[in-house]
């Protein structure tokens, strides 16, 4: 698995460089030190997966994002940082980041990885366990504009704490492949890519 490393701090890259080609299948591709050689590197490599810092210098870990997944929406995009903060976390989710671990989270680091290139979207627990806080607004949101129904409400707001269709499927009492097919409509009647756009979505009505 080919992988991109970037963070402003040299220590930090040698410390997980070292611990990624531990791993028999990770392969570090390349290193920066700042968010513009993002969008070089990945056209340069196609990685499977990019490792990014969030606060660097020049252009920070969101921007570069952005700027990589205008150009590869399908960039799997694992950002990292030692700031549990929620402005960060929700627009990490905004961009379609694949997943948001602390750094200092180091043993889960390479699982997310694996994770984040079989498809899943990744949260280190600590930052779980945040966003459910930032769901408490009132809702203050017409579902009904969507034609949403109530179990597919149920179902997004499932979806934003996190569950997987496992386990949603068992909090409903449903099949997964029932939850799959919510999951299906839900996309296609707010039009929206993927799970993560889905509790994104869920979490701005709250806000809202």
């Amino acid at each position: 698995m080919k992988l991109i490393l970037i963070d402003d701090d040299s220590l930090v890259v040698s410390a997980l460089k070292m611990i990624l080609e531990a791993q028999p299948d990770f392969e570090v591709s390349a290193t920066a030190d700042d968010g513009d050689a993002a969008l070089p590197l990945y056209r340069e490599y196609m990685p499977d997966v990019l490792l990014m810092d969030i606060r660097m210098k020049k252009t920070d870990g969101l921007k570069a994002a952005a700027s990589v997944l205008e150009e590869f929406p399908d960039a799997r995009i694992l950002l990292l940082t030692t700031f549990s903060d929620d402005e960060y976390i929700i627009k990490a989710l905004k961009l379609g980041a694949r997943g948001y671990l602390l750094k200092q989270d180091y043993q889960n680091i390479a699982p997310a990885i694996r994770a984040v290139y079989s498809g899943q979207t990744v949260f280190g627990d600590e930052i779980m366990n945040r966003i459910p806080s930032l769901l408490q607004a009132p809702p203050a949101f017409d579902w009904a504009e969507y034609e949403i129904s109530d179990r597919e409400l149920e179902v997004i707001q499932l979806i934003a704490e996190g569950l997987s269709n496992r386990e949603i499927a068992s909090r409903l009492c449903l099949s997964e492949g029932t939850v799959r097919n919510y999951l299906s409509t839900i996309l296609d009647k707010l039009q929206l890519r993927d799970r993560t756009q889905v509790a994104v979505f869920y979490l701005g009505k709250r806000q809202s």
